[in-house]
């Protein structure tokens, strides 16, 4: 959500980041905004205006009852209380003008960064940086559904009874894998100093418009049917929410957190064979790291989160790739992002397994988080990034450590997380 003030003053860097983001059919949002943002003005000065004349007239009645013109103030008397149904007619016309901006304001892009490369949608994502040789053995690598079920560690078909497509049972040694790599993510993150939190995994309705765009809650948000609840899709949502309507003492930031939750998500779409097993299915599990920060801090801090995703999936073997985002790829409330990749040796590509944004004040502004100035308050800046989302991740992980007998190899930094094992065998 950007700063009304911008579309007063300049109303074409919004224009233009409009055009930017492809997103051609809101360019006439902008006058209409503006437009109704004129008419709240004058709405406002209306009502300070009679509110100013109740106040006088007010005044004078006692006035003139103390010098005994009752009549004239009777008059008076009568005039004030045709200012309060008038009073009235403004307040509903600047709620309704006040929603009609709201709503406007909330779907309309947040100023992207200069440095954000102009392009339609992910297939014009720039490669950044490679980390780690992207290998592919000699052996032919067995999809990754194979792989965990010769390790008697996946079960589909039960799920599918139990809950429909895009569950999964995780049974034995690949059960283990998967809080294994979750709990090592978690103590690397302990040890870059981040506070390990685990939030609520509902929140509000008015939680959810506060982190995300209307079309994002409408593509992935689960609903609680008959109650203002949504299960999370990450645990941004309610670490985000945690600071609604706050304001934070400039001594006390930056607040660094790493957070588990299980993530619910619909999904929508078809998906191609790659994508089905356990790549994009509704429930999963999810190390986080997020930071509220000064706005001049913000852009550090977008580098140094991703970078601490490439320095964990390297400890795991795994080569990745980090992707900048195009301009037309960015979710609205994002002024930059870049996706982590990992290597699949089976697909001989990279794929995405996690992504850092920096939103800028949009959040802040949504929700209401305030910093504590010594020339007056402002938003603060608000930054995620995936450490690990497993199951997904246990594709890659599965493909980089896999031998030509099927064995998976144990990382040595994960060993002491999986009871010392340094494979996992068929």
């Amino acid at each position: 959500m950007i700063d009304i003030k911008l579309l007063r003053t300049n109303p074409d860097i919004v224009r233009e980041n409009i055009r930017n983001k492809f997103q051609h059919d809101k360019l006439p949002l902008v006058d209409k905004v503006i437009e109704l943002d004129a008419a709240y003005r004058r709405i406002i000065a209306k009502g300070d205006e009679l509110r100013g004349l109740r106040n006088s007239e007010s005044k004078k009645i006692g006035l003139l009852i103390s010098q005994g013109k009752k009549d004239e103030a009777e008059a008076a008397k009568a005039e004030i209380a045709k200012i309060g149904p008038a009073l009235v007619a403004v307040e509903v016309e600047t709620n309704e003008l006040v929603e009609q901006i709201n709503n406007i304001m909330m779907s309309l892009p947040n100023i992207i960064e200069s440095s954000v490369p102009i392009g339609r949608d992910d297939t014009e994502n720039v490669e950044i940086e490679r980390f780690g040789e992207a290998y592919v053995p000699e052996f032919e690598i067995p999809y990754h559904v194979d792989i965990m079920e010769r390790l008697g560690g996946l079960d589909l078909e039960s799920a599918r009874k139990t809950s429909g497509n895009g569950f999964y049972y995780l049974t034995g040694d690949i059960a283990r894998l998967h809080s294994a790599i979750l709990t090592a993510a978690r103590d690397f993150m302990i040890d870059k100093g981040f506070v390990y939190c685990i939030p609520p995994f509902m929140i509000r309705g008015g939680v959810v418009s506060g982190v995300m765009s209307f079309s994002e809650m409408e593509n992935m948000m689960y609903k609680i049917e008959g109650e203002d609840l949504y299960l999370i899709g990450t645990s941004e949502h309610s670490m985000i929410g945690k600071f609604i309507d706050t304001f934070i003492e400039k001594t006390n930031l930056p607040y660094a957190y790493t957070s588990y939750s299980p993530c619910f998500r619909k999904e929508v779409g078809a998906h191609g064979i790659e994508e089905r097993g356990v790549y994009r299915i509704h429930q999963f599990e999810k190390q986080e790291m997020i930071v509220i920060c000064e706005p001049s801090d913000s852009p550090d801090w977008f580098v140094k989160l991703y970078t601490l995703a490439v320095e964990f999936f390297r400890l795991l073997n795994i080569p990745v790739r980090v992707l900048e985002c195009c301009s037309g790829d960015l979710a609205d409330l994002k002024v930059k992002s870049v996706d982590v990749e990992a290597w699949s040796p089976r697909q001989q590509k990279y794929f995405e397994v996690g992504s850092c944004s920096n939103l800028g004040d949009a959040q802040a502004r949504r929700l209401g988080i305030r910093i504590r100035g010594e020339n007056g308050n402002y938003f603060a800046h608000t930054l995620n990034n995936t450490v690990v989302a497993p199951p997904r991740m246990l594709i890659c992980f599965m493909e980089n450590n896999i031998d030509k007998d099927g064995v998976v190899l144990i990382p040595e930094y994960l060993r002491p997380y999986i009871g010392g094992k340094c494979f996992l065998a068929p």
